[in-house]
């Protein structure tokens, strides 16, 4: 290992999503849950955009001269549009097979990224932007992989996070309803690794991060996922330089 860093991979759990990289981008396949968390994810992580670098809310490209990464990127669902909002992109993820699927699709929209498999503790220089999705919760060490996380900040840098909240309610609706019924690939989750805000936030203060929004991820049968004040099935977060 290069940095001294603990390796975060688990490779069980890279192997699992490995083995969608060739359907990741059809909504009705393994990874359908992720199409429709994307559009919520997004107009989360725009609100902190123009919120943290006071950007004009009409602008089509408010991450204009920016840099963007995006830890466990996938095939790229969240890299292309931080793309469009004008970021120089590095999508970083531990599977070669969701990079090399990630590269054919951005080179299909003429989208430029910088797509590399590996480690993040091995990964150089620091990021205005860094997102971080559904990932916390399927790697080895969360403490280390946060203070990795840190490191690749900028001094004036955004992170934002998502993952599930500790709870009955996540524990029901994302392993007993989801991966019970097949709307989630089985064995997706393992609750014991699910983490709540409250030890996020140490988790985060530790790494020398200052936790400056939280906001929940709901489900309801008329609204499907939306931003919610509840937090209880899953959960955003943005820190920043403490």
């Amino acid at each position: 290992m290069h940095g001294g860093g603990v390796s975060s991979i688990i490779a069980d759990e890279v192997k699992q999503f490995a083995s969608h990289a060739g359907s990741w981008w059809d909504p009705a396949g393994p990874e359908a849950m992720l199409h429709k968390l994307n559009p919520v994810r997004l107009k989360y992580i725009r609100d902190q955009i123009d919120h943290h670098w006071q950007c004009d809310e009409c602008s089509h490209t408010p991450l204009n001269g920016k840099s963007a990464l995006d830890v466990g990127c996938g095939a790229g669902l969240l890299a292309e549009p931080l793309a469009r909002l004008g970021a120089k992109v590095t999508g970083l993820d531990a599977s070669q097979e969701l990079i090399a699927a990630a590269r054919g699709h951005a080179a299909a929209m003429g989208l430029t990224i910088d797509y590399r498999s590996g480690e993040l503790q091995e990964l150089e220089g620091q990021f205005d932007l860094i997102t971080c999705m559904e990932v916390i919760e399927h790697v080895a060490e969360p403490a280390a992989f946060v203070a990795a996380l840190a490191r690749r900040l900028a001094p004036d840098g955004l992170l934002v996070m998502s993952t599930p909240n500790a709870t009955g309610w996540s524990k029901l609706l994302m392993i007993t309803v989801g991966e019970g019924l097949g709307r989630i690939p089985k064995g997706t989750h393992d609750f014991a690794k699910f983490i709540a805000p409250e030890r996020m936030k140490l988790l985060l203060g530790n790494a020398g991060l200052k936790c400056v929004d939280v906001e929940g991820i709901a489900w309801s049968p008329t609204r499907g996922l939306h931003l919610s004040d509840d937090v209880r099935l899953n959960y955003l977060v943005s820190a920043i330089r403490a």
